[in-house]
């Protein structure tokens, strides 16, 4: 196998007539690491895993894999290799002639080709597929093949667009460990497309946040689910409350916040100057309900809906000038102590848990 190679991105921009699809990102992935461009449809992700493999053109900045600008090679010359959503296999070849086929246009013989093919097809555990064709597999194993035709170009870096996107829930867990598993034994750097939070929890080193073509954050899974960097990365990750409204100042060490016709509220960081707007960001798991509300931390409110979810229950509340406002409380503190819809509930939480949350330059 290659070695895995670093790739930079140097204020990279598309765009498409007067849209702006990526918006001047700069970033870097280490060699070696699975990374996971995550956001929702629109937010630039894919457009910027097919600049990184030469299937867009970059309108301005640069691309660098290894320390090498490839900005305007052709995705040949690169030394990366991408796995399309829909995996794109010839109907009408076998499994082996579809894993060799980019090595049939380098020229390569048919028997070292096909040695190698099957060399791949063994890597996936397809190998006693290999005289089939592709409407004879299932979703996981068509999968399987589509991997074994990129790497079998010996990559630098695998570029995944939305691979998971087709399969079957029980499936999708399935195939996202045997990718972690294939890109640890590999060892080379994976760039991973989805608009699935589980699925970037689940694989990635790094996380990287998009939103109207720009990074929101880029961090390690557990730093994007403890200390969100934005609202958006808040909201959009799922497990924080976001609480928007105008700095009152600091009171005991804390920034203050006040929510237009609400309460005030508390948080850990800078309070910034007062009367201007500030997110604060609340843990949904670290919430309890049932107990007095602290000054700034918490309030009462009615319960507007319960979701039950197995292990845990979801409440959703409405008060102090806040609407749907997310508690997750275990089932059996929840069943030792439940509420109904139309309840009012008291609500409070840590300082420790409410963060105040940096915004994106204009």
């Amino acid at each position: 196998m290659s070695k895995a190679a670093e790739i930079d991105l140097a204020s990279v921009t598309k765009r498409y007539g007067a849209t702006v699809a990526v918006d001047a990102i700069s970033l870097r992935i280490p060699a070696g690491t699975y990374c996971c461009l995550l956001g929702p449809s629109g937010c630039g992700k894919t457009s910027t895993l097919r600049m990184i493999a030469g299937h867009e053109t970059v309108s301005d900045g640069d691309i660098a894999l290894g320390g090498a600008v490839v900005t305007d090679l052709p995705p040949a010359k690169r030394g990366t290799a991408m796995m399309f959503q829909s995996y794109a296999l010839f109907p009408h070849l076998d499994l082996v002639e579809n894993v060799a086929f980019s090595l049939r246009m380098r020229g390569v013989g048919k028997a070292e080709r096909r040695a190698m093919a099957l060399e791949m097809l063994t890597l996936m555990q397809m190998e006693a597929y290999a005289s089939r064709r592709p409407a004879q597999l299932s979703g996981g194993q068509q999968q399987r093949v589509a991997l074994a035709r990129a790497l079998i170009t010996d990559p630098e870096a695998l570029l995944l667009d939305e691979p998971l996107s087709a399969l079957d829930p029980f499936l999708k867990v399935r195939m996202r460990a045997e990718l972690k598993k294939l890109q640890a034994r590999l060892g080379i750097t994976f760039v991973h497309v989805t608009h699935s939070q589980e699925e970037a929890m689940a694989l990635a080193d790094l996380i990287v946040v998009m939103n109207n073509g720009r990074i929101e954050q880029a961090a390690t899974p557990r730093e994007v689910f403890e200390q969100p960097a934005t609202a958006f990365v808040a909201r959009f990750m799922g497990d924080h409350n976001v609480v928007s409204g105008r700095s009152a100042g600091s009171l005991d060490g804390l920034a203050v916040l006040d929510v237009p016709n609400g309460g005030s509220f508390a948080a850990t960081g800078p309070a910034g100057n007062a009367g201007e707007p500030i997110d604060i960001a609340v843990r949904t798991d670290h919430v309890r309900i049932g107990e007095p509300a602290r000054k700034g931390l918490g309030f009462t409110g009615t319960v507007a809906n319960i979701e039950y979810r197995g292990a845990s229950v979801k409440l959703s509340v409405d008060g102090a000038g806040i609407e749907d406002f997310t508690a997750i409380v275990d089932d059996r503190r929840f069943n030792a102590r439940p509420v109904r819809v139309g309840d009012a509930v008291p609500l409070n939480w840590d300082a420790e848990d409410a963060m105040v949350l940096g915004r994106l330059k204009t």
